[in-house]
């Protein structure tokens, strides 16, 4: 999980713990002050009825009973009971609701004065009173039908609005972290873009300013200048030194060939085999002046090249040192009734070069010195394969393949630096143009696409 969604999960999750703690905090107050309401008017309907038994002469158990009658739907289920101090039932109401009580109840009350507590859906006060050295006790139990009502209604307003509040943070939370994370994203996707063609190019965020992210590309586009001066001089001095290197080596390389026209025999053998270590060592710095000239070739000009006349004046050139080069070019219909497609962005001369070393390297590594070339039309995209018979590379091999003087094992008793695939890799790059390899017994291909 990135950053950006753990920040934007974390953030949400947050969120929803407190708001799910407020409710619960609201519930619980409101649910603690309907109880202490509830308990006020069981005290005042308990004291009322008392006061009118005891110290109201004129009221009685029957007169007493018709007042609770007519407001008896001042609470909802509503029972009292009351008792003198041998804790005989001095009056009853008149609904069918049941009080359980025991004897210890009373006792409690006697001592404790009040106790309040729950009795299934009913809820039960209790009052012990005292008038002129006589003592009573007053059980009442009634149902708090309309505060509960009122609790459940802010239980699901609360409920309802935990949801919304849940769904409207989270899409809120993870459209602003993913708002903020834009420019991050942005500087990631033009990172992931830079390569060894690219690296002078400055990063630039959509957003300006002075924060962390802004902060961060400026600091990476000062490190991404020094690296591109000291690759700059690298790659200078690599061309300056193949540049110096060529003269002294062309003058080594004459004189070696005119000594080779008048040397005696027993000399003729050394002087050849030093030639060839002589040349060898020219075609090294010609491969490494070139791979100098690709990294600052331009490839956002306008060069065009005809890949047909590539392969062929590849061929041709390589006809001359490989006498026994044997290649088969094939050509799809589809290819031959749309001939624009042959026809690349690129640099005649480096495709030339790119073709040049997969034919040579086709030549030297196959069982037969032949190779078949086949061009191809899929879905409109150019496709080119180098085919050869010859013994395949390793998984090991092929995973560096492309990579400076790399040779296989098959490359043993074959002449060669290692830089050709490279070469050709680099070319192909620069014009993002793909190449692959694949292999199945005694088979060798390089796939071409465009």
């Amino acid at each position: 999980m990135s950053i950006k969604s753990k920040l934007s999960f974390y953030i949400s999750i947050l969120f929803t713990l407190l708001f799910g703690l407020v409710c619960v905090i609201i519930i619980t107050l409101f649910s603690d002050f309907r109880k202490q309401e509830f308990e006020e008017r069981l005290t005042e309907k308990a004291l009322t009825s008392i006061k009118l038994l005891v110290e109201v002469k004129e009221v009685d158990n029957e007169l007493l009973q018709i007042i609770d009658q007519n407001t008896i739907n001042e609470l909802y289920n509503e029972k009292t009971l009351i008792f003198n101090n041998e804790k005989k039932l001095l009056y009853s109401s008149l609904d069918d609701t049941k009080i359980n009580w025991t004897e210890n109840d009373l006792d409690y009350l006697k001592a404790k004065k009040s106790f309040f507590r729950k009795d299934g859906e009913n809820e039960i006060f209790g009052l012990f009173y005292n008038e002129k050295d006589e003592n009573y006790f007053v059980l009442i139990s009634a149902n708090d039908n309309y505060g509960k009502r009122k609790l459940n209604f802010l239980i699901f307003s609360l409920l309802g609005a935990y949801v919304l509040f849940i769904i409207t943070s989270w899409i809120f939370t993870f459209y602003i972290v993913k708002k903020q994370f834009f420019p991050l994203t942005v500087f990631h996707r033009k990172i992931r873009d830079i390569n060894d063609l690219n690296t002078f190019n400055q990063l630039e965020l959509p957003i300006k300013g002075s924060n962390e992210i802004n902060l961060l590309s400026n600091e990476f586009n000062h490190m991404m200048s020094r690296i591109n001066d000291v690759y700059q001089k690298q790659r200078e001095f690599t061309a300056q030194a193949s540049h110096e290197l060529r003269t002294p080596l062309a003058r080594i390389s004459a004189q070696l060939e005119n000594q080779l026209q008048h040397t005696q025999q027993e000399s003729y053998g050394l002087i050849k085999s030093m030639f060839a270590d002589v040349e060898k060592l020219k075609e090294l710095i010609n491969s490494l002046l070139l791979l100098s000239k690709i990294d600052s070739h331009d490839s956002q000009n306008n060069e065009t090249c005809r890949v047909d006349e590539a392969i062929y004046g590849s061929i041709e050139k390589l006809g001359d040192n490989y006498k026994s080069l044997k290649v088969n070019l094939e050509m799809d219909e589809s290819v031959i009734n749309n001939p624009n497609i042959l026809v690349l962005k690129a640099n005649p001369n480096l495709m030339e070069i790119a073709f040049g070393n997969l034919i040579k390297n086709a030549f030297l590594y196959s069982d037969n010195k032949s190779l078949n070339i086949v061009i191809r039309d899929i879905d409109n995209s150019l496709v080119i394969e180098f085919n050869n018979t010859g013994n395949e590379l390793t998984e090991e091999e092929q995973s560096n393949l492309f990579q400076a003087f790399m040779r296989g094992k098959n490359g043993k008793g074959t002449d060669g630096l290692g830089l050709g695939l490279r070469i050709v890799h680099r070319i192909l790059n620069t014009y993002n143009y793909k190449i692959e390899y694949r292999s199945k017994p005694h088979f060798n291909q390089f796939l071409l696409s465009f």
